[in-house]
């Protein structure tokens, strides 16, 4: 169905997404380092991707970088923000 679709379409955009940023924050990320990569991140894809991905970073910064600390697995960060089914 279309809603399953579109969430593969959000699920693998927020993995993408993820794998670059997990890679710009590096090994050991705090707070400021995946901050910084997530606005990289963001502007690497262009306007309105960008303005759609700095919306949803702003949203869920705080997992995002949780996750990242916690070194997870960017599909179990997408998941937990309900962008994958787990």
């Amino acid at each position: 169905d279309s809603v399953a679709q579109g969430r593969g379409i959000k699920c693998s955009l927020c993995t993408k997404a993820l794998k670059r940023i997990k890679k710009l924050a590096g090994d050991n990320p705090n707070e400021a380092a995946v901050a910084a990569a997530l606005q990289k991140g963001c502007r690497l894809l262009g306007r309105v991707m960008g303005k759609v991905c700095q919306q949803l970073m702003n949203k869920y910064q705080d997992q995002i970088t949780e996750g990242l600390q916690n070194g997870d697995m960017p599909r179990d960060i997408c998941s937990a923000m309900g962008f994958c089914r787990s």
